[in-house]
């Protein structure tokens, strides 16, 4: 099941408040980048992220979750809790690995 632009757009308002953040749409899913790094995505219109240490630290009980078949897992936010969204996002950003370039 693909993901729907109105849950993009809604979890894109949560993070309004962070500046760098973009979003990649990619077979019905959305990868999701902060200063041109990955963190994250949206999977069936759910947001999960890399589960970097300061995110699973942050998010009290981390919960994972398959994005997809064979993929690894992935940390399972409730994105209606903005502030903590924002904290664990902004926390993380340093212990992202840079994009490779082509």
């Amino acid at each position: 099941m693909a993901s729907s632009k109105e849950f993009l757009d809604f979890v894109l308002e949560q993070l309004s408040p962070l500046e760098g953040i973009s979003y990649r749409g990619m077979m019905g899913e959305y990868v999701l980048y902060i200063e041109g790094k990955v963190f994250g995505g949206i999977y069936d219109d759910r947001l999960l992220l890399k589960p970097t240490p300061t995110a699973v630290k942050l998010s009290g009980e981390p919960s994972f979750e398959l994005p997809y078949e064979g993929a690894k897992e992935m940390l399972s936010i409730d994105v209606d809790d903005r502030e903590k969204l924002i904290q664990i996002i902004s926390s993380m950003a340093d212990e992202l690995p840079q994009r490779k370039k082509k």
